[in-house]
């Protein structure tokens, strides 16, 4: 005898498809895109909320050092002014024989202090000591460690290293890059599920009651889609400063002639053209091999301003070793960005080479103006605040789907697991090209983004693994008669 139960549709659960079985081939992208959505949100979330929790301290950092640092960044305004060469003086009385002159940011305007900065023993890679010195009156109004090309004092310093390493080196580095190289992927398939599930309503005319589960899901779809673009330029930003995929980024740029040329500060062969253009006759200037002269400063800064140098942000950097020429960069960040520079030689007072930001390939100025926007510097005040919302909801995505993996725990099982992995099998309904699609995406992202090759291979194997081990304990199918 057969036994034939009939179900009333209405008392399905509500997310329970009941709509005739399709003829023809079943969808496998969606279902494929939701278990990749489900695993790497699942298992990558924790470094992505901690980079997001960081990166919005740090996108308040350019506004805090303001603070914070009051007192050396800025003084009262005079009308006195001291050369370059007086302020760095006093500068260098104040650091004794323990430091090496090796930069200096003039004051960019009136009621701002002058940066020298020195190399000593006892910094770290890229650290300086720079002695604040108030151009007016050569009052020396502070001496801080500084880190990089932005001129990070302590404060954006430690934030910075939390959010880049978690303080732990180059081993730490693996997390941010990490969570750089997952953050678009996830947040590209949640996207497409966002639009599949707005098509899908549409048809079926769903008006149901948005409670629990589905309240959640409503919540993080909606927050998704508000942040999607700028959790795309973050996660394509943040890669480009990354181990390994931004290695590689970096190879591509040179190899199809997108790199930022180099300023050539040589002054073997090289000729003196006080026009910025490149002779090269007979001239072979060895360059200063003792102590640095203060008052080049103010003879180098003054050929730089003729030349090309017209911004009030600037940095000189006397020669690192013999050979090599003066170097007079524009480092002003917000826009409209400045990064001109010259070379010059030292001993002829010659300009050697130079490089004009208008003049840089579009590739490298869209990095150029991409990590400006990154570090919250391009715009200002609006730009960290921007980046400081943009982190939050980057955040509250990954807890909100956290929340939606535990509302769909079984009630009945252990506390503490979570929701089931959406259906397995979605491959297996793929037609030929499809499945080669796939493998060629995956081959050719796990090559360029390492740790997503490496983490996409550990997901199969977790996945595998639970695969089987469901199989051994899913009771037999009922025998009907």
């Amino acid at each position: 005898m057969t036994e034939t139960l009939a179900t009333n549709p209405s008392d399905l659960p509500a997310d329970v498809d009941v709509s005739p079985p399709r003829q023809g081939r079943l969808p496998w992208f969606g279902p494929l895109l939701r278990r990749l959505h489900f695993y790497a949100g699942l298992l990558v979330g924790p470094f992505i909320l901690v980079a997001a929790t960081s990166g919005a301290l740090y996108a308040l950092t350019p506004a805090l050092e303001q603070v914070v640092y009051e007192h050396e960044l800025h003084a009262p305004v005079t009308d006195a002014r001291l050369s370059l060469a007086e302020q760095i003086e006093i500068a260098q009385q104040e650091v004794g024989e323990a430091g090496v002159l090796t930069a200096v940011r003039p004051a960019p305007e009136p009621g701002n202090t002058t940066r020298v900065m020195f190399a000593q023993d006892g910094l770290g890679p890229s650290e300086s000591r720079a002695i604040f010195v108030d151009p007016g009156t050569g009052e020396v109004r502070g001496d801080l460690v500084t880190y990089g090309s932005s001129g990070s004092l302590p404060l954006r310093t430690w934030i910075s290293n939390l959010h880049r390493s978690l303080h732990l080196g180059d081993p730490g580095r693996l997390y941010s890059e990490l969570a750089a190289s997952w953050l678009g992927i996830v947040v590209t398939a949640g996207l497409v599920l966002w639009i599949n599930r707005l098509r899908a309503s549409r048809r079926k005319a769903d008006k149901r009651r948005r409670t629990g589960y589905r309240r959640v899901l409503s919540w993080h779809t909606t927050v998704g889609a508000l942040v999607v673009l700028g959790a795309l330029f973050l996660s394509a930003t943040g890669i480009t400063w990354s181990q390994y995929g931004g290695a590689n980024f970096g190879d591509l740029r040179a190899a199809v002639g997108w790199a930022t040329p180099a300023l050539d500060t040589s002054l073997t062969g090289a000729g003196g053209d006080e026009g910025g253009g490149h002779s090269h006759g007979g001239h072979d200037s060895a360059g200063p091999t003792g102590p640095v002269n203060p008052a080049t400063f103010d003879a180098v800064l003054a050929i730089a301003q003729r030349i090309n140098v017209d911004a009030p942000e600037i940095e000189i950097t006397p020669p690192a070793e013999p050979g090599t020429a003066w170097v007079v960069k524009e480092n002003k960040r917000s826009f409209p960005t400045a990064g001109d520079s010259v070379a010059i030689d030292g001993a002829t007072m010659q300009v050697t080479d130079r490089s004009d930001f208008a003049e840089l390939p579009l590739i490298a100025k869209l990095s150029s103006w991409g990590i400006a926007l990154h570090m919250g510097v391009m715009f200002g005040l609006t730009n960290q605040l921007v980046l400081f919302v943009l982190a939050l909801g980057i955040g509250s995505m990954v807890v909100l789907g956290y929340t939606m993996w535990w509302r769909r725990r079984p009630t009945r099982e252990p506390r503490g697991r979570g929701g089931p992995p959406p259906a397995r099998g979605a491959l297996r309904g793929a037609p030929w090209w499809g499945l080669g699609i796939v493998a060629v995406v995956a081959v050719g992202v796990g090559l360029f983004l390492p740790l997503v090759g490496y983490t996409s291979l550990g997901f199969l194997v977790l996945d595998t693994v639970i695969g089987l081990r469901a199989a051994r304990t899913r009771p037999p199918a009922p025998v009907t008669t």
